[in-house]
């Protein structure tokens, strides 16, 4: 289909402002559809992996022992883990920190 560049270019609106009320009514019902938008998320948590048991049906029980802080570890200030006193360095401020936060 040729295309004439030189004619002015209609614009949507002015495409809306020459349509009648019953046209946009009709078009309307056309574009609705009946399908309900599903969330992504949603969508995900309904899939099953094979062989993995993360409903706890399996009767495993997971332990995990929690040691408490030692006398020769400390709790970086800026990303929060407990590291051993030989990874600890000072920073421009004079702060305590972990090699990984230098």
């Amino acid at each position: 289909m040729a295309t004439d560049y030189d004619a002015p270019r209609r614009s949507e609106a002015d495409d809306l402002a020459e349509d009648s009320l019953e046209e946009l009514k009709a078009r309307r019902n056309e574009t609705q559809s009946g399908v309900v938008d599903v969330d992504e998320s949603e969508t995900a948590e309904n899939f099953e992996l094979p062989g993995a048991d993360l409903s706890g049906l399996s009767g495993e029980d997971l332990t995990v022992k929690v040691v408490p802080k030692q006398a020769d570890e400390f709790t970086c200030p800026r990303c929060f883990l407990v590291v051993h006193r030989s990874r600890m360095v000072v920073d421009d401020d004079g702060n305590y920190i972990c090699r990984d936060c230098e």
